[in-house]
């Protein structure tokens, strides 16, 4: 059953047994009860040891399996070691098959149904801010980014030495993470985790002899990496652009994400809300009253001619919108949202006598001081207009409010008292 002629001398077949606290004669049943309550103990994760957390693992991997227990009852390790040797499943990956967890310290498990694929924990991804031109937005284009990243050794293959030798770590005990206590103050004391920096939460050291001469035991090596970014038309800022696995390679990881933000320029002429677009023009009081017309140069070097219909008056502080001049859509680049203008007018700072007359002619008027009576007039008190700044108005009333209120302070009953008690 076991290859014929193999002399394997008989050896110790009990320390498995005596590892997980159990009879020779133990069912498979109990033998999985055993361990689950060893393992449990014993996890890294709730302080435990992790070599006797490999032990216990190794011992129920050979007694979980029919023939492995077999040879083992019979021939000991060495039996193991000449036939049948145990497959050096993770001891973490027997555990989850159990709790259908979390088994390892450094990564995840997959999820319950006592499946045993090992889920790796996942690299971090490299965010980088992409600073764009509203012309680029407005018409897409495209950039090459060099980027410099690590990725695994070629020569080593990501062991980090010749033979993938390594040693325990001294300054984690192997289980990759460290523990740092701070006194907060009497009888109070915070406990923070943290990645051991000695192994860089590997668990494992390896030797100098040992280490890769390409890596030099670092598992990695730096590589230039040139990336074809391609910016969309109608992209909006804050928007990413992701290339999936391109960050930093480590072992055992899933190798994160490079992530690009766009970050809008600001433009000296255009604003932009959405799809939309916004330019800020002034008219001059005749132009606003009589009609104008300028030209615009669009984000794409296009001249727009835009005026005012005949007879049209312009108002201070109004809004007019030209359809389909706006940004193009995201993804829909052949729509796009509007382009607004926000007129503003430039007022004359006086007119002569000749233009007032003028203006009066040309223009209707409301009922006004002319058309008073002598009589009505003679009733009326004359006032004198002056410029103001109203932010000086507004300054000048809040400082008078706060010294009338210090002196309304000084007059309360209670100030005459307390001069009373003194003069007592």
């Amino acid at each position: 059953m076991f290859g014929g002629g193999r002399a394997a001398k008989k050896s110790d077949n009990s320390k498995y047994y005596e590892i997980l606290g159990v009879s020779k004669t133990t069912s498979a049943e109990d033998l999985k009860k055993a361990y689950k309550k060893a393992a449990m103990k014993n996890h890294p994760d709730k302080g435990g040891d992790p070599e006797k957390f490999k032990e216990l693992a190794q011992a129920y991997e050979v007694l979980s399996d029919p023939e492995k227990r077999e040879i083992y009852d019979q021939y000991g390790e060495d039996g193991l070691k000449e036939g049948m040797q145990p497959g050096g499943h993770d001891p973490f990956d027997i555990f989850s098959s159990f709790f259908g967890g979390r088994g390892s310290p450094f990564g995840g498990m997959s999820g319950g149904g006592g499946g045993r694929r090992q889920r790796q924990r996942r690299g971090e991804d490299v965010v980088h801010s992409l600073k764009v031109s509203f012309e680029d937005l407005y018409l897409g284009t495209s950039k090459k980014l060099s980027l410099c990243r690590n990725v695994l050794c070629s020569k080593c293959k990501g062991k980090g030495s010749k033979s993938g030798a390594s040693t325990k770590c001294d300054g984690c005990k192997g289980t990759g993470m460290k523990v740092t206590i701070r006194h907060l103050g009497p009888s109070m004391i915070q406990q923070m985790q943290h990645a051991c920096n000695d192994c860089k939460g590997t668990g494992e050291t390896i030797r100098a002899k040992d280490r890769c001469g390409q890596c030099k035991g670092e598992k990695v090596v730096q590589e230039k990496k040139v990336l074809q970014v391609h910016v969309e038309k109608g992209m909006q800022n804050g928007q990413k652009i992701t290339f999936p696995g391109e960050a930093d390679e480590a072992p055992d990881t899933v190798t994160g994400d490079i992530v690009f933000v766009i970050q809008q320029k600001e433009h000296p002429k255009f604003k932009r809300k959405m799809d939309d677009l916004f330019v800020e023009h002034s008219l001059s009081l005749t132009d606003a009253l009589c009609g104008f017309q300028f030209v615009l140069n669009h984000l794409d070097g296009r001249q727009l001619l835009i005026k005012s219909n005949p007879g049209q008056v312009v108002k201070p502080d109004s809004f007019k919108a030209i359809n389909d001049e706006g940004m193009p859509m995201y993804q829909r680049p052949f729509m796009k949202g509007k382009l607004y203008i926000h007129f503003s007018v430039d007022y004359p700072e006086t007119l002569s006598l000749e233009q007032v007359k003028a203006l009066e002619a040309a223009l209707p008027s409301k009922a006004s001081s002319r058309d008073l009576t002598d009589v009505e007039l003679d009733e009326c008190e004359e006032t004198t207009l002056h410029d103001v700044s109203m932010e000086e108005e507004m300054r000048r009333k809040q400082h008078q409010a706060h010294s009338e209120a210090y002196e309304e302070d000084n007059d309360m009953p209670g100030g005459a008292e307390r001069v009373q008690c003194a003069q007592q």
